[in-house]
């Protein structure tokens, strides 16, 4: 028996759901919106986790759910972070339970990567269900303050099937459920119900972090990467 044994177990439920939801959604074909007009700055930049404001929307599809859930999980950025987090909690020894050594260093990153696989593929294969389309969308042509409001904004909203916003319902499901189940396998000294709530807390601060990231570092990364 392995420490992460129930956590795997809620792990493969959780992508179950993801590739159903994403088999459903293939045999569906989603009606396509009109196209916003489109703004004259330069082309939009799109990937796997962000779209552009300004290009014609397109609804997510059952592969794109699958790619964007596998880059949150295995991501550079997600890797780093979870580097970090373990490394801190065990130059701090929190949980003690698992020691300040390269083996609790493990345990450490292992539990969080359970935690955040499990969060990623439940909002990607619930969201599907109702076209809930997790993507951050950047606007660049925004005023500062109207992007850092569109930060926000988008952690707790999500485009439909027509492009249109409504609540990141989920990413309500995902976050809160997934650390409220994982005290069932976590120790005893971070299982409590003011733990899951924290770790709930976490969640929402890191969406809105990777929201910002994800507005911002274009436009830093061609001032300071510009020939």
């Amino acid at each position: 028996m392995t420490l992460f044994q129930r956590g795997s177990s809620y792990l493969v439920l959780s992508l179950s759901i993801l590739f159903l939801s994403a088999a459903e959604g293939r045999a569906q074909e989603p009606e396509k919106p009109d196209a916003p007009a489109a703004k004259p700055q330069g082309p939009p930049e799109q990937n796997l986790r962000v779209i552009a404001a300004q290009a014609p929307y397109e609804p997510i599809s059952g592969k794109q759910r699958i790619a964007w859930a596998a880059l949150q999980t295995f991501g550079p950025e997600s890797l780093l972070v979870g580097t970090l987090s373990a490394g801190i909690g065990t130059a701090v020894d929190k949980p003690e339970e698992y020691g300040p050594h390269w083996a609790g260093f493990a345990k450490r990153y292992g539990m969080r990567f359970t935690g955040i696989a499990a969060s990623n593929t439940i909002e990607a294969g619930l969201g599907a269900i109702w076209g809930e389309d997790p993507r951050y969308v950047r606007n660049q042509n925004l005023p500062f303050k109207r992007r850092i409001g569109n930060v926000f904004l988008l952690s707790v909203a999500a485009r439909n099937r027509q492009g249109q916003l409504m609540p990141a319902y989920a990413r309500y499901i995902a976050i809160p459920g997934n650390n409220f189940l994982a005290n069932t396998w976590r120790v005893s000294s971070e299982s409590t119900t003011n733990d899951a709530l924290a770790r709930t807390g976490y969640g929402f601060l890191s969406e809105i972090a990777s929201n910002a990231w994800s507005e911002f570092w274009p436009d830093v990364k061609r001032l300071v990467f510009k020939k």
